[in-house]
Order: C-alpha cells, then sequence, then structure tokens
C-alpha cells in the first residue's frame, strides 16, 4: 500500500484520492504556500487563494486543451443541484429537452427537469434495470440541449463515446463519476457539470465547464445564485466558495498532469479495469451485471447470484484490508470504483480475494 494503515477504498464517493495530494493537503491545512494561515482559514479574496483558484481554472484548461470560449468555474451543490439549475436556466414551457435515461441519477434529472419545460425520455434502459447504454436514440424535432449521465455509479454502465446531438441542440453532461478518466473533446458539449468527490476532489465543490454563448442564453430571471452567468462571470468568486475544496482540485489536476496528461491516466483505467473484468469472465462463482459492451471502467458491479454469499465475500474482503465494496440497493452483490487514483496493487489483492474465496466457498 501507498501508505502504512491505509486500506484500498473501493467507495463509489467519495473515494480515493492521489496520496501525494492527501499529504500536501495536510501541510497546506497548517501553512499554505509559506503564507503561515492554512487553505481552510484564509480569506477567498487574498492574493494567496486568488492564485490558487486561477491555478486551479488554468491547470483545468491545460488538461483537457478547453478553448477561450468556454467558461471554467467552481460552485457548490453537487450534481443533484444541476439537475435542477440546468433546466432552470436553458428550459422553458414552450421547450423541449431529450433526456437519455441510463439510470438513477438520469432519472432525477429529468423528474427535476419536467417542472420546468417539456421533456422527451429519447432512449432508456429501464426495461432491464439499466445494465445497458442504449443504442437506439429518439430524439424530439427542436430540442435545446440533449442531456446524458456519461457514466452511471450504481449500474456500472459508461458512454463509450458521447452521443449523437441533432442539429440545433447542445450536449449537457453530468461527468461526475468519470469526469478527467479519459481525454474529451470539450467542443462536443454545451454545458459539462461534475461533482468532485470521484476524480477530481473531496465532496463540496462542482467543476463546470460552459459555452460562453450558451451561459449567455441563460434565464435572467432568477435568483441570482443560480444563474450560471454569476459564477462564471466572477470566476468563481461572487460569493464565499469551497477554497478547500478548489485547493485540492488544484493539486489534483497537477497530479494528473504529473501521470501524463488524461491519455495516460485513460490508459491506465482502462488497464485495471481489462484486468478486473478479465477475472470476473474466468470465475465460476462472480459474474458482472453490465453488459460486455456497456461496461464502466470506472466502477465495475459484480454478483455471486446469491446475496447471502455476497455479503459473506464483501466481510471476507474487509478483513483482508478492502473497503466500500458493497454494491447499490438497486443492484445488489459488489461494487467496485476504481476511479483514478485507485492503485494497481488493490486491483490484484482483489482478484486474488475473489480466487480465494470461490475455492472456499464457490
Amino acid at each position: 500500500m501507498a501508505t502504512a494503515d491505509r486500506i484500498y477504498n473501493f467507495s463509489a464517493g467519495p473515494a480515493t484520492m492521489p496520496v501525494p495530494v492527501l499529504q500536501q493537503t495536510a501541510e497546506a491545512l497548517i501553512d499554505v504556500n509559506g503564507t503561515g494561515i492554512g487553505i481552510a482559514e484564509h480569506s477567498h479574496r487574498s492574493k494567496t487563494f486568488t492564485a490558487i483558484c486561477e491555478g486551479a481554472e488554468a491547470a483545468c484548461r491545460e488538461l483537457a486543451n478547453i478553448p477561450d470560449d468556454y467558461h471554467v468555474f467552481f460552485v457548490q451543490g453537487g450534481a443533484s443541484l444541476m439537475f435542477g439549475q440546468v433546466p432552470m436556466n436553458f428550459l422553458t414551457p414552450d421547450k423541449t429537452a431529450d433526456y437519455l435515461n441510463t439510470g438513477s441519477w438520469s432519472k432525477k434529472a429529468i423528474k427535476e427537469a419536467k417542472l420546468f419545460g417539456n421533456v422527451n425520455v429519447a432512449c432508456s434502459s429501464e426495461d432491464r434495470n439499466f445494465c445497458y447504454i442504449p443504442k437506439d436514440v429518439s430524439y424530439s424535432d427542436s430540442p435545446t440541449y440533449v442531456h446524458f449521465t456519461s457514466n452511471n455509479t450504481i449500474f456500472g454502465t459508461q458512454f463509450a463515446v458521447e452521443p449523437e446531438c441533432p442539429d440545433g441542440a447542445y450536449l449537457v453532461t453530468d461527468a461526475s463519476s468519470d469526469i478527467f478518466s479519459r481525454p474529451i473533446d470539450v467542443t462536443k458539449y454545451g454545458l459539462i457539470y461534475a461533482g468532485a468527490q470521484k476524480n477530481l476532489g473531496p465532496a463540496g465543490v462542482t467543476l463546470i465547464i460552459a459555452r460562453k454563448d450558451v451561459v449567455d442564453s441563460g434565464s435572467g430571471d432568477l435568483t441570482t445564485m443560480l444563474q450560471y452567468r454569476t459564477q462564471a462571470e466572477a470566476g468563481s468568486l461572487s460569493n464565499t466558495p469551497p477554497t478547500l475544496g478548489i485547493y485540492m482540485m488544484k493539486l489534483v489536476f497537477e497530479w494528473i498532469k504529473g501521470q501524463g496528461g488524461l491519455a495516460a491516466v485513460a490508459e491506465r483505467n482502462e488497464a485495471q479495469a481489462t484486468k478486473l473484468y478479465a477475472a470476473l469472465e474466468a470465475s465460476s462463482l462472480f459474474s458482472g451485471t453490465a453488459d460486455v459492451d456497456s461496461r464502466s471502467k470506472m466502477n465495475a458491479c459484480f454478483v455471486t447470484g446469491d446475496a447471502d454469499k455476497d455479503a459473506e465475500f464483501v466481510a471476507f474482503c474487509k478483513q483482508r484490508g478492502m473497503d466500500g465494496l458493497k454494491g447499490h440497493r438497486s443492484v445488489g452483490g459488489m461494487r467496485a470504483s476504481i476511479y483514478n487514483a485507485f492503485p494497481d496493487e488493490g486491483i490484484d489483492a482483489l482478484i486474488e480475494a475473489m480466487k480465494d474465496f470461490e475455492a472456499e466457498k464457490g
């Protein structure tokens, strides 16, 4: 393991973070950048924090090659607030938005959008408990935007590529659980939102990447803090932002760059997921729940077919220094969340535990 007393954390979020980031943050909590003040104590109006916030934005832009005609800013509220804030800004009773329903988070987003305008569910995998990404999509005649959840933590599915978007519309995505796990062409999107607590940092801060003309098109009749333009124009500093979270995101962006960037991280994630899914395919006891062509590289969901045996395996792994493997109640079984910072040794430990448990209990 990377440091003494740390176990392998398979939690779906908040999740494993890079140890160097945690170590640097621990020091910064006492004294950040030699100021004699900890990062959690610094005024968000100070020159020190302004530089940190600007550095976080610059590092984010560099990683994803984000063009100048896109805003990058940090907000609070998580993806759950964005489910309502997106349609609140861009949908009206006379407009339609298309939503791709591929899991619990998509359903929540659809529910919120219906409060503000017309919603066309362009596809759904609910017929098989969201174990696949639909191939057939029926768009409405002239949607304002198309919304999808790029990775589904609960059901272990992931879009391999972005869905097509009708002419005149723009893509909106909840990328909370696979943001910056692979290269991304930001220019295909009107707006990207992602809670930090899986791949980018601690809970409490949300990354927004939004095309400037999309932000400008948002409603001006909303309360100030629910207009995207408010935070975009103020560079995340219209009110007190989650300063510690932004600082840690900056460190994570820099850590990803140090790993070789998004392409290198994607290669490592692919290798980890391939190894784990191969072990599942070779097993006579464990089996994955997602269709092969829809499998997530971030969240591998699997079962034994016996709920009691699933619980026994989770306990078995916990005794071996692995936690967070219990699957969501919607699927049951186990869920191994293997985000960017998850160590290779943890994959090997899980596979060994699977083999040993199968030999003993299979």
